[in-house]
């Protein structure tokens, strides 16, 4: 019998081999999320190396977020890791959501990180 990480674990792989076909070159803003906090990067899977990252840890967000685990936090590492990217010269990436649905969090990320300048 399956346990529930057994099944994230098949529902993550899924997902990312869906975008390894969409992704034509591009790098992939992937999210973590946890019970307390949220995480994002955005990866270069060709190099195998991480271009760009936030999360509600970072020292910026911590003193003005109340929690780390709220759509107001998902919201601002999602402008965060897009200044970032963008830093580093990435404008255009896929969107990996992992197992999770795209719902609360992570999609208040998504959006926040479409508008600071990231397009997927």
């Amino acid at each position: 019998m399956s346990t529930g990480n057994d099944m994230q674990a098949r529902r993550r792989a899924r997902q990312r081999f869906a975008l390894r076909r969409k992704a034509s070159g591009r790098p992939r803003l992937s999210v973590f999320r946890s019970g307390k906090h949220i995480y994002a990067q955005v990866i270069d899977d060709s190099a195998g190396r991480s271009l760009a990252a936030a999360s509600s840890l970072d020292r910026a967000l911590r003193e003005s977020l109340r929690t780390g685990a709220d759509k107001d936090a998902a919201a601002a590492v999602g402008k965060l890791v897009a200044e970032r990217a963008l830093a580093a010269g990435v404008s255009a990436v896929v969107f990996d959501r992992g197992a999770y649905l795209y719902h609360g969090r992570v999609k208040a990320l998504a959006e926040a990180a479409r508008e600071g300048g990231l397009s997927f």
